[in-house]
């Protein structure tokens, strides 16, 4: 017998199945599958938007689930919610999807992989939810603004409380909108090294990739519809490399020039090395470093690929210092591991880390900081960067740092599209900026 073929749903429901058993994340999990069975395109692009969207909005689904079932979540076998939440997410968000297709989908998934006997259940609870959508009497959200928000937007109620402390209750839900934007593009940058924009741009175009020029910084394109960037000709030539905004700006705001030597302590996966690198017209040294010997073999490869002769890279703990770079370079380049919270857009199931496991990661961010700052020569800069928008993680790391270290300084900079920051630090806001969520503090010691 034949493999059994699976539709577009099959395949969402068999990546979430694997995000909630196993913690692997589903775009991963989706492309191993849509591979397996050979979907069409049409089907894969599907499958993917029915698996991002689940994960976007679990908690809203969860809580339709919770009011139309007599039954307790709890009390729901798990591939059944799993089948729940996709088939809710279409009837709530994809208008192009019948909400019969819907329904009718769902119960035969949940026949075809779990217990048959509830599929009775599932066209109950989901007919109930069609008719409450199209009367438009879908039951308000019960609870406090935080609470609402919580549900609403499918963001941990400890994370909605954090936002809202900072920005306030508009602003907050502003951001967690942003979060769940569903046409976010694909940023990369241009190799200035090998290419020009207008070349690359008229090359991506060619090969049928919507392609746009970001708004307000040189160098930077926007792409839809690309598919796998790697099978691009320009991303095979070296012509472009993925890299969001904030991430770009960040090394902008390092202000690195040709000859300077650069290191970069948490170099994985290398982008903020190649900004460098293509800043300072590939004159100069850059010596890139990451635990991982395999994340350093990638950045070794990306380097090659896109003509960068200056990046040195090794494996090395950022936390032990090298004794032989101490004092010795011009800009450190400290992009800290983070909880981040600011790359929700683009990783959805970022949001559902608990408050108990990122708890422990300033400590370790400034012990990090401590020891990549050695490195930095008198006169020296050190840009401190995260992809999180937690202020315990940001701020408040720099502050102790600064505290106990008084040596350096915060220094203010100028960044195309946001202008002057005169304190040496900002955070960059998906909903103000349009950029990933990201924190950038320079100092000069």
């Amino acid at each position: 017998m034949g493999k059994t073929k699976l539709t577009a749903r099959g395949v969402a429901f068999k990546a979430l199945g694997a995000y909630r058993r196993d913690g692997v994340w589903p775009d991963k999990a989706l492309d191993e599958l849509i591979k397996k069975h050979d979907l069409p395109q049409r089907e894969a692009a599907l499958a993917m938007q029915i698996t991002g969207g689940v994960m976007q909005n679990m908690a809203l689904c969860d809580y339709y689930v919770g009011y139309y079932s007599a039954a307790g979540l709890k009390k729901i076998e798990p591939r059944v919610l799993d089948i729940l939440r996709l088939s809710i997410y279409q009837i709530l968000f994809l208008n192009k999807i019948p909400v019969s297709a819907a329904v009718n989908e769902g119960v035969t998934l949940v026949k075809k992989n779990a217990n048959p006997e509830a599929a009775r259940y599932v066209n109950a609870v989901l007919r109930k939810i069609a008719e409450a959508v199209e009367k438009g009497s879908l039951p308000e959200i019960a609870g406090g603004p935080e609470r609402s928000l919580s549900v609403k937007y499918s963001h941990p109620e400890w994370l909605v409380c954090e936002f809202c402390s900072v920005l306030g209750a508009t602003d907050a839900e502003r951001l967690l909108s942003a979060d769940n934007e569903t046409d976010v593009p694909v940023t990369a940058q241009v190799n200035t090294l090998l290419t020009a924009a207008d070349e690359t741009v008229a090359a991506l175009g060619a090969e049928g990739v919507k392609v746009a020029r970001h708004e307000w910084l040189e160098g930077c394109i926007e792409l839809r519809g690309a598919g796998s960037v790697e099978r691009l000709e320009a991303h095979r030539k070296g012509y472009i490399y993925i890299q969001d905004a904030g991430a770009r700006l960040a090394v902008l705001a390092a202000g690195v020039k040709p000859g300077d030597f650069v290191i970069d302590g948490c170099a994985a996966p290398g982008g903020k090395s190649f900004a460098a690198a293509i800043a300072m017209g590939d004159a100069g040294r850059i010596t890139a470093f990451d635990m991982n010997t395999s994340k350093i073999r990638h950045i070794t490869d990306g380097a090659a690929r896109l003509g960068i002769s200056i990046i040195e890279t090794f494996v090395s703990d950022a936390l032990s210092p090298v004794e032989d770079f101490i004092s010795k370079a011009d800009v450190v380049i400290a992009d800290v591991p983070c909880s981040g919270f600011g790359v929700i857009r683009k990783k959805p199931e970022i949001r559902y880390k608990t408050q108990k496991e990122v708890a422990g990661l300033p400590d370790m961010q400034k012990k990090i900081l401590v020891s990549l700052a050695a490195y930095v020569k008198p006169g020296g800069t050190l840009l401190y960067s995260t992809c999180t928008l937690l202020q315990s993680e940001n701020e408040d790391v720099v502050g102790r740092f600064l505290s106990e270290h008084s040596e350096f300084h915060p220094e203010g900079f100028r960044l195309p599209g946001i202008g002057d920051v005169p304190g040496g630090m900002i955070t960059l806001w998906p909903h103000i900026h349009g950029t990933d969520g990201f924190f950038i503090c320079r100092m000069r010691k």
